[in-house]
């Protein structure tokens, strides 16, 4: 009995150790951990002073810096506000050199990797937007330079998100139509890119917050990029805040499927650290397509094709399926991609380029002024893929399907059609009476080139006979099965 005994012991140890070795393993692979930085002994004389003032004039910043982690490190009003005496913003108050605006660089004085990783990404690039279509629209068609010499719809408006080049007046002040601003791509006065504040708020910076969908939804929903909506509607934004009380917000870690597993945020898939990634201040580091502009293409193809050392759109959709393993299998996440990349292909081949072409023809020809906008086919167009196409793209990403049809597709191909095309045809009418015969007719048949196309053939009459008749059979049983069920 002592020898059987000895042995259950033995192999009890063995399998102990064995565990304890598999646990120390898990650990050292494990996602590496939110950067620790080491906190001040005790708050400085300087931001003291600050307190003791502001927590009088500012009760509710100095509750919300109350709260914050930056308080249990004893980082205060001046560590962060501090500012050299020659910085262009920089202000004299209460005996200090300081500055209202806290940068990135700033920032980066302790949080140096993620200001790196933000600087990379294409958030920092948001304000640079001086020449877009979006912002001629808000200075230009919707307003008018009547503020400072900016237009009140762009500084309220696209400068918001996007972010505004903060200016400094003579006086010192800071210009009132750049600031205030929290704008993702703003233009600092120190040169620094970027507000964390668009996504951590001041001052309690908590997690929990950047961590929920609302904290994106700010710049990421309307008529023309509604993924807060999309995500609200899909079974994630729909699992999310069924069970908003599990999904562990508050973790110093945050790994899906470790830490919650009740469903992802738009920080899970797009920032936040896996079983096998690092957390990211990079948002597009996982996108392999780019649904903005109105072809997509996969993400740094023409970068790659250049020579360029830049991750490839496969490196980034192989890091977004691990993502999405952590709840899914293998298959599920293939077919997902799957039906992802075909409704991005048939929008791109169907409407997108087609739509471009003609575009191009008609400035090609000088067919349409040179001043945007002022013809009524260049808003159709610009509504076909820049409201429309990008829902529906936007829609298949992130499984919405109200978005890929009917705020999507249905809209993509009835602004096509009965809009676009006889838009189009009667511009080179017009081209036409004008003296432009041979563009006209080059013009038309490239127009009859599209149409002959099979995808378009139900719309120009060339559809065979045997789908027409497969077609009508489908709708009569149909209708047959309704009639049936309302007897």
């Amino acid at each position: 009995m002592t020898n059987g005994r000895l042995a259950v012991q033995v192999r009890f140890l063995a399998l102990l150790t064995l565990l304890c070795i598999s646990a120390m393993l898990s650990l050292a692979y494990a996602a590496p951990k939110a950067q620790m930085l080491k906190p001040f002994t005790s708050l400085s004389d300087a931001s003291k002073q600050c307190v003791a003032c502001h927590k009088e004039q500012n009760p509710a910043l100095y509750q919300q810096w109350g709260r914050s982690k930056h308080f249990g490190a004893n980082i205060g009003c001046y560590e962060c506000h501090s500012a050299d005496p020659n910085d262009a913003d920089a202000i004299k108050h209460e005996g200090f050199d300081i500055a209202v605006i806290v940068s990135p660089k700033d920032c980066g004085q302790c949080h140096n990797k993620e200001v790196a990783e933000f600087a990379a990404s294409h958030h920092a690039k948001a304000g640079q937007i001086i020449g877009s279509l979006d912002n001629f629209l808000a200075e230009v068609v919707e307003g008018h330079l009547s503020f400072n010499g900016q237009s009140p719809a762009a500084v309220s408006g696209c400068w918001q998100c996007h972010g505004a080049e903060v200016k400094v007046l003579k006086n010192g002040d800071l210009d009132p139509t750049t600031w205030p601003n929290t704008g993702i791509g703003r233009i600092n006065p120190d040169g620094s890119v970027g507000a964390c504040s668009a996504c951590h708020q001041r001052h309690e910076f908590s997690m929990v917050q950047a961590r929920r969908p609302e904290a994106c939804g700010k710049c990421h929903l309307g008529p023309d990029h509604p993924q807060k909506e999309i995500y609200e509607e899909s079974k994630h934004g729909i699992n999310f805040y069924a069970n908003v009380d599990r999904m562990n917000l508050d973790s110093s870690k945050w790994i899906v499927g470790e830490d919650y597993d009740a469903a992802p945020t738009c920080a899970t898939c797009h920032m936040s650290a896996t079983r096998e990634l690092p957390l990211t201040h990079d948002v597009g580091a996982r996108i392999s397509w780019t649904l903005r502009p109105a072809i997509s293409e996969k993400i740094d193809a023409k970068a790659l094709a250049q020579g360029k050392k830049v991750k490839s759109w496969e490196d980034r959709r192989a890091d977004m399926k691990k993502v999405c393993s952590a709840c899914h299998t293998s298959p599920w996440v293939e077919n997902f991609y799957q039906q992802f990349d075909h409704l991005v292909v048939l929008y791109n081949d169907k409407f997108a380029r087609p739509g471009k072409a003609m575009m191009d023809m008609l400035a090609k020809h000088e067919m349409l002024t040179k001043q945007q906008f002022d013809e009524e086919i260049e808003w159709t167009w610009f509504y076909l893929w820049h409201h429309e196409g990008r829902r529906a793209r936007h829609g298949a990403a992130m499984m919405a399907p109200d978005y890929v049809q009917w705020h999507g597709m249905y809209e993509i191909a009835e602004r096509f059609y009965i809009e676009m095309v006889p838009q189009y045809i009667e511009v080179v009418e017009h081209a036409e009476h004008a003296g432009k015969s041979e563009q006209a007719k080059e013009a038309r048949a490239l127009l009859d080139e599209i149409l002959s196309r099979p995808e378009h053939a139900w719309f120009s009459g060339k559809e065979p006979d045997s789908v027409k008749q497969k077609r009508l059979e489908a709708q009569k049983a149909f209708k047959q099965r309704y009639l049936s069920e309302s007897k």
